[in-house]
């Protein structure tokens, strides 16, 4: 009698998978939108060659300079060399700050960029590139994919005439590489500080002075005290750059930047005129490229903070000071809002996602995956 009771019950739920009919009867939940989309879509092909040159803000030097060369060879392959696109670092076609107008002009057909450099154009663009206590390299990819992000960056790359995908995305970036210790938010009144965006605007609201000291010119002023401490990007670029020669601490976290974002963007009058193959190739390559990314960097931050721990201490802000940081830079962004009506728009649609994911966050936490040793040990949050 249990064994038919058994076999029954094992009809039953291979009809339910088979059959995809639950026994509350619920509809299937979720719905690959692009599916709908493209059913019914004839793709047009051509044999036609296109060999475009992209131009970007990167030396060949930077880990950011791999990223746009890898979705061109991406492109490159899967377009069995129809579409060739060449990248060229700063300075070799265009100086770095102008590769955005060139490419709006027609002078390049693509580009590379983060998205925060164009900052003096609209205030928007900064949010499509990292946002103090904003979203994570998680909720980056679901906001541009499934919550309407992607649709307005278009908006906003479109009024300068050029088409855009996100084209690389890193993750959290390393906190300030400092000649003097700072865990409180007293610690940073009156600290010399290179940043760069809206940062800067918050360090100097509580009594930093920041200023957008280049690149190549960090490691001089750090070690003559022009600077005390200077954020760049992530653990993995800035290892060859040689803070650790030169400061004491690595302050922690990178509140100004939960996760960086870089996008690729191309002459909206050059990308209208290949095939449909080749426009879903770039869009196919760009993703590609988003996940790779991430990976790739994030494998080489494990080992450079390794680095950076032998030569440098590792100091975490206070709570409090993490808090405070997090309630002026709301201020700030705030007022921002008030002034920038589309930058509003864009705040408050990635707000709502944070918003939205607060219960799964909460409720999924407890297994971060820590090494199993000390997870046994009682540490299970990040």
């Amino acid at each position: 009698m249990k064994k038919g009771i058994k076999t029954i019950g094992f009809v039953i739920l291979c009809l339910f998978f088979v059959c995809g009919t639950s026994l509350a009867e619920r509809e299937k939940f979720g719905v690959d939108k692009r599916h709908d989309q493209v059913a019914r879509l004839k793709v047009k092909t051509s044999d036609e060659k296109h060999r475009w040159k992209m131009v970007m803000p990167w030396s060949k030097g930077l880990l950011f300079y791999d990223l746009a060369v890898h979705f061109c060879d991406t492109v490159r392959l899967a377009s069995g060399g129809r579409l060739d696109i060449k990248a060229f670092s700063a300075g070799e076609l265009v100086p770095a700050m102008e590769c955005f107008d060139s490419v709006a002009k027609g002078s390049f057909e693509a580009g590379h960029d983060w998205p925060g450099y164009w900052q003096g154009k609209d205030q928007a663009f900064t949010a499509f590139a990292s946002v103090p206590y904003g979203l994570d390299a998680e909720l980056y990819n679901i906001w541009f994919y499934e919550r309407g992000g992607l649709e307005m960056m278009q908006e906003l790359y479109g009024k300068y005439g050029l088409f855009v995908l996100p084209g690389g995305q890193v993750g959290q970036e390393m906190g300030l590489a400092s000649r003097k210790r700072a865990e409180k938010i007293a610690d940073f009144k009156g600290l010399k500080v290179r940043t760069a965006g809206w940062y800067m605007d918050i360090l100097n609201q509580l009594g930093a002075s920041a200023v957008a000291t280049p690149g190549g010119e960090i490691y001089l002023s750090l070690q003559t005290g022009v600077l005390d401490a200077a954020e760049f990007s992530s653990p993995a670029v800035n290892w060859p750059m040689g803070f650790d020669e030169v400061t004491k601490y690595a302050i922690q976290p990178g509140v100004h930047q939960p996760s960086c974002q870089f996008s690729f963007f191309f002459n909206k009058k050059a990308y209208d005129k290949l095939s449909d193959d080749l426009k879903w190739i770039i869009d196919t390559a760009a993703k590609e490229t988003q996940l790779w990314s991430y990976s790739w960097i994030n494998n080489l931050n494990a080992e450079a903070i390794r680095r950076f721990k032998e030569k440098m201490e590792i100091v975490r802000m206070d709570d409090a000071a993490i808090m405070e940081f997090a309630k002026i830079s709301n201020q700030y962004l705030e007022k921002l809002k008030a002034e920038h009506a589309f930058l509003k728009k864009v705040l408050d649609s990635q707000e709502a996602l944070k918003e939205d994911f607060a219960d799964w966050r909460q409720s999924r936490k407890g297994v971060t995956p820590w090494p199993i040793k000390d997870v046994i040990k009682g540490k299970l949050y990040e």
